[in-house]
């Protein structure tokens, strides 16, 4: 069998002209080189040179192999500049999926500076709704998760982006609205307006009315956050949200914002990584993007 050594030689000598000068390049001397050729033939049992010509002349033979190196030596060489790459930290693959439907607005400009500074990293986004993404993570679907809930494993490792207080929106004419915060009874007669997520995934529920054993007078779903805003604006509900999510509409006079609590409900939001990754340069780069974005485009958040 022919491997890539004996394309390389046949390639060498193509290019060089003569099987002097193809030694020199391969750095072995004229009667190795003469030996490696005489091998390749009498394994195809053909001639492949011409060797009473100057320059050297290959046979149909010869061509044909030739053709061979042209398609495979190129594919070879550009996947070792691939795998070294790879090896060095320079590109590979960040698959995302986040737990967050609000997220976007900090998340697509930290994606169009990373795409930037790391054009060789193949980027993808999904989100992790429909799916348990920590799971994804380990098997290798995943490379990175965004949740606000972290789910401790020995072989994931969590770093803390910011830190934002979850608010109550209410509609400015809400009997609620000049109220600097509600307690959870206040909810008892309220249409609570939530992402389409589970409860138990959902802050409003884990850390604000679970604890006081409250429910809301109904819950309504809906998967965008404008939409949402429209509903509270409109009196059909109420919504807790991130206070970044929604300072724009606190801007334009369409809502009022209220604490949940007299101190409030904090909460953390967390990139998850493989552990064995932790130091892998073009990761360790996008976290760092994601925390520099988040902080200089987010109005209400602090560092984590």
């Amino acid at each position: 069998m022919l491997g890539l050594r004996h394309l390389e030689t046949l390639d060498a000598i193509r290019e060089a002209g003569s099987l002097v000068e193809a030694s020199e390049r391969l750095h072995v001397t004229q009667s190795a080189l003469s030996h490696q050729l005489r091998d390749i033939e009498g394994r195809l049992g053909v001639s492949l040179l011409n060797r009473r010509t100057r320059p050297v002349r290959f046979t149909v033979a010869g061509e044909r192999l030739l053709a061979l190196a042209d398609q495979v030596l190129p594919l070879m060489r550009q996947g070792l500049r691939d795998i070294r790459a790879l090896a060095e930290g320079q590109s590979g693959r960040l698959h995302l999926a986040i737990e967050c439907h609000a997220c976007f607005q900090w998340l697509m400009p930290a994606l169009d500076v990373f795409r930037e500074q790391w054009p060789q990293v193949e980027l993808d986004l999904s989100a992790a709704f429909a799916f348990a993404p920590v799971p994804a993570l380990l098997r290798g679907d995943l490379d990175m998760v965004v949740s606000s809930d972290p789910v401790e494993h020995e072989a994931v490792l969590w770093q803390p982006l910011f830190s934002h207080e979850l608010v109550l929106a209410v509609s400015r004419n809400s009997s609620l609205a000049e109220r600097e915060f509600v307690e959870p009874a206040d909810l008892v007669e309220e249409t609570l307006i939530t992402y389409p997520v589970e409860r138990d995934r959902l802050d409003i529920f884990t850390a604000f009315l679970q604890p006081a054993n409250i429910e809301p007078a109904a819950q309504r779903k809906t998967e965008l956050t404008p939409m949402m805003i429209q509903l509270v604006a409109a009196g059909r509900g109420v919504a807790a949200l991130p206070n970044w999510a929604i300072s724009e509409y606190l801007d334009h006079g369409l809502i009022r914002s209220l604490s949940l609590g007299e101190r409030g409900v904090w909460r953390t939001l967390y990139i998850g990584i493989r552990a064995e990754e932790a130091e892998v340069p073009y990761l360790k780069e996008f976290i760092q993007t994601a925390r520099q974005q988040s902080m200089a485009g987010l109005e209400g958040i602090r560092g984590a």
